[in-house]
């Protein structure tokens, strides 16, 4: 019975993540790793890298679809992208100094708050809003944002899509859409980055697992990134939100239960 068990904890939790993904570019880790360690007693470090792992297919086919609609900011999510990789290394060696125990809930809650805001609070920019921003400013909003996001999520150890989101909609005032379409572009590389360095640094995975999470998370991102798309900005919100909402909720029971 223990292959009935993978399978349904690997599809809940692909399922979970994909929908995660493909909606709020929402980093596969928070819900598959913990999945993975509660119901199936995987070793922790183990459980990160096939999050990271599947986040790196989901991430990319969400970005593929949010770019294919022209919802994607390449060229300032590169400038991020570089803040982000750079200041994660600085915020994980600050962390081994300092320990910061009481961080370790932040990402759990951040999830779940943020769903409450999309719902009380949509974001209803335009893109013609957007643009009034001139490119000199975004690219230097870019590079502060980066810094602020990797640092927090190395030092924190989680929550890097999240802020992104946070941050892309609330300080450099991106529309949903292309908020979302620039973070899971991010998250394709650093996700990438961070499978790697796991893998390599650790053991190998579990093949039936790792193919399991991959497999469920991209298809779920690729239907959530569609219906995303073709949603009109007040309904994404609201399911944005419903999504965020209930993942968190999730989240923190396995915590909890972990």
């Amino acid at each position: 019975m223990q292959w009935l068990l993978t399978l349904v904890v690997t599809f809940f939790a692909g399922m979970g993540a994909g929908l995660g993904t493909g909606f709020a570019g929402m980093s596969a880790a928070a819900v598959i790793s913990p999945m993975l360690i509660t119901f199936l007693d995987m070793d922790p470090y183990m459980a990160v890298g096939i999050a990271l792992s599947s986040d790196v297919l989901a991430s990319a086919v969400s970005a593929y679809t949010y770019g294919k609609h022209k919802n994607l900011d390449i060229k300032n999510g590169l400038i991020m992208m570089a803040s982000v990789l750079t200041f994660t290394v600085v915020g994980s060696y600050v962390a081994s100094l300092v320990t910061p125990a009481t961080m370790g809930t932040f990402s759990v809650f951040m999830t779940f708050l943020l769903g409450v805001k999309f719902i009380v609070k949509p974001v209803m920019t335009t893109k013609e809003s957007m643009e009034e921003t001139s490119a000199k400013k975004r690219a230097v909003q870019s590079v502060i944002c980066g810094v602020m996001i990797g640092f927090i999520c190395g030092f924190v150890g989680a929550g890097g899509g999240m802020m992104m989101l946070l941050i892309l909609t609330t300080v450099l005032g991106y529309e949903l859409k292309t908020a979302v379409g620039t973070s899971v572009f991010i998250m394709t590389f650093t996700a990438l980055t961070g499978a790697v360095s796991h893998f390599a640094i650790g053991s190998l995975p579990d093949w039936t697992v790792w193919g399991l999470c991959v497999l469920f998370t991209f298809l779920w991102a690729r239907i959530a990134a569609v219906f995303a798309n073709k949603a009109a900005p007040k309904t994404l919100n609201r399911a944005t939100g419903i999504i965020l909402v209930v993942l968190g909720i999730v989240i923190m029971l396995f915590t909890f239960l972990k």
